[in-house]
């Protein structure tokens, strides 16, 4: 897309008055604003001031729009490219009145609540949310029309006149209205609900003939003794004065162009539509009022310009949500195959990015972006990889979530980020056995390292051991780190001895003592431990059975003499010292 051509709508920041100094920071979704100037009582301004580029995330009921869009969204990236045609063309234009059904379940919800609100500011806020979700509708339902279905010719005005209908609120409830009377043609309202159910070719030979009819009638003066009902016949034929001085009936520019349609040209074709589409806004509107955004953004629908739609859409609306979804549905239908940016994506995945990316800013929404950056193939690694890493992670059920969707995808940097930070928390909070399962699953050897001299330490002041259960089953995570290694292995010795199975304690003693493993401060808690295993009689004087390897036992018997002796001569050494 090209540079917009507006300038971008400027936000006041309250309490922040011209010629200050301002700080800020930005945010992956907002930006933080506060004043740095001191005031003459040496305090500067106490507020902080978050500029927010999508507020509508935050509200509760438009929410309900992102979490249903996102399951349409997801179900169309399923659909198969080797479908036929026509049956993916109804599967296209199924799923764009699910869109659109969604977009009205939420605009009716956000009209009941600002009607019974009494809160002013919030029913005129729901108020406007309604008028934005009205117009996104209209645009939507039109481009369903003109693009996604592709009506032809004929069928192209009935489904025109369904618009129109839809957007009209009052049609529905006048043709039930004059339905249910007692004699419908007499019933005040007929005249503003005609339908019909014949086939174009009935309906174009009949009118026809008819048009031509009431046209000779209205040419020899046939009704000019019935002021009304020559008006009337002047409607019909399409008369465009007649029209235009009676357009306070018709409500917008669009409503007339569909009547005129109706009047005059009830067979048009596609490709004539924007020639009548620009004559009738410029008709109706007054010469001095200038388009409103919707008017335009209509108006390069029916001339079929696509693109301009999304770009009209993306400058007036104000998030991504619209855009992105239709665009990605359009993008589908193999209607925007020749547009690419010039900086790399193509249009449909830059929206969608777009899109994400704002609802990364969300404590919940995050979730449902991380769908759609899988379904953006060129920059959606990337950027998840990019937005992922500033999710708040206030509770570890939220990491646990955040890790599985990283450890899924293989992202395995980010997985060993949010393992060291949740592994730093815990053990600032001093929940060692937490720390510890959660730098086994980082793979950080040093961090396991660390964490386990604070498991020794501990040991050492209090003489007993915390979260048992996790350094009983370390299994094979133990190698992580010799340290590591060396506590799940003075954990056994101890499980060991307390089983009172002293010569494998002894074993494994031995062994802890001799692989160098063993920290500095902890020599001495070892020795001492080798003291009560060197008295017992069961250690040095164990009847060996026939099977056992002779040599062997002498030197485990070798090893043990000398640790006692080791031992003793620590002993004394310190006793002298003293």
């Amino acid at each position: 897309m090209e540079e917009v051509d507006v300038e971008p709508a400027i936000t006041n920041i309250p309490a922040v008055s011209n010629g200050k100094h301002l700080g800020f920071a930005w945010g992956p979704g907002d930006i933080l604003v506060y004043e740095t100037i001191y005031k003459p009582s040496g305090m500067c301004s106490c507020f902080v001031h978050e500029v927010r580029k999508d507020e509508d995330i935050y509200s509760p009921i438009l929410r309900k729009l992102f979490n249903e869009s996102h399951h349409i969204f997801v179900g169309l990236q399923t659909i198969k490219e080797d479908l036929p045609s026509k049956n993916k063309k109804n599967q296209f234009v199924s799923i764009s009145k699910n869109y659109r059904s969604v977009i009205r379940a939420c605009m009716e919800e956000l009209q009941q609540v600002a009607v019974s609100t009494k809160d002013a500011e919030v029913a005129t806020q729901y108020g406007n949310q309604v008028s934005i979700l009205l117009a996104i509708e209209l645009i939507w339902n039109l481009c369903e029309v003109l693009f996604i279905d592709a009506a032809p010719a004929g069928s192209l005005l009935l489904h025109l006149l369904d618009w129109v209908r839809l957007h009209k609120a009052d049609v529905d409830e006048k043709a039930r209205e004059v339905l249910q009377s007692e004699s419908a043609a007499e019933h005040r309202d007929y005249w503003d609900v005609p339908g019909g159910t014949q086939t174009l070719t009935e309906f174009d030979v009949k009118w026809r003939n008819w048009h031509e009819e009431v046209d000779r009638c209205l040419q020899d003066n046939s009704f000019a003794s019935n002021q009304h009902l020559e008006l009337i016949c002047k409607i019909l034929v399409g008369d465009e004065d007649t029209l235009l001085e009676h357009k306070e009936l018709l409500s917008t520019w669009y409503h007339f162009l569909v009547t005129r349609m109706l009047f005059c040209h009830p067979t048009v074709k596609p490709t004539e539509l924007h020639y009548y589409a620009q004559s009738c806004m410029t008709m109706f509107l007054d010469m001095r009022s200038v388009p409103e955004p919707l008017d335009s953004i209509l108006l390069a629908a029916f001339e079929y310009d696509i693109h301009q739609v999304i770009k009209d859409c993306s400058i007036a609306l104000n998030n991504w949500w619209f855009v992105a979804h239709l665009t990605d549905l359009l993008d589908h239908c193999k209607l925007l195959q020749s547009h690419n940016l010039h900086f790399g994506s193509n249009l449909r995945e830059f929206l969608l990015l777009e899109y994400a990316s704002g609802l990364f800013t969300h404590h919940s929404l995050w979730q449902l972006a991380v769908d759609y950056f899988d379904h953006c193939p060129e920059f959606g690694r990337v950027y998840l990889e990019l937005q992922i890493e500033h999710v708040p992670l206030e509770t570890e059920r939220k990491a646990l979530k955040v890790l599985r969707i990283c450890e899924e995808r293989q992202m395995s940097e980010q997985v060993r980020s949010i393992c060291k930070i949740m592994a730093m928390r815990s053990l600032r909070n001093n929940r060692l056995g937490s720390a510890l399962s959660w730098s086994i699953r980082a793979k950080d050897a040093a961090l396991a390292t660390l964490i386990s001299e604070r498991f020794l330490h501990d040991y050492c002041t209090r003489g007993t051991f915390s979260d048992l259960d996790l350094i009983d089953n370390l299994g094979p995570a133990m190698l992580l780190s010799d340290r590591l290694t060396f506590l799940g292995k003075y954990r056994e010795f101890h499980k060991l001895y307390g089983e009172k199975r002293f010569r494998e304690a002894a074993k494994l003693l031995l062994s802890l003592m001799t692989a160098k493993i063993a920290p500095r401060s902890f020599w001495m808690t070892l020795l001492t431990d080798a003291l009560p295993l060197l008295e017992q009689k069961e250690v040095s004087h164990n009847q060996y059975t026939q099977e056992e390897d002779i040599e062997q036992t002498k030197v485990e018997l070798l090893r043990l003499a000398l640790a006692r002796n080791l031992a003793m001569a620590i002993v004394k050494e310190g006793t002298v010292e003293s």
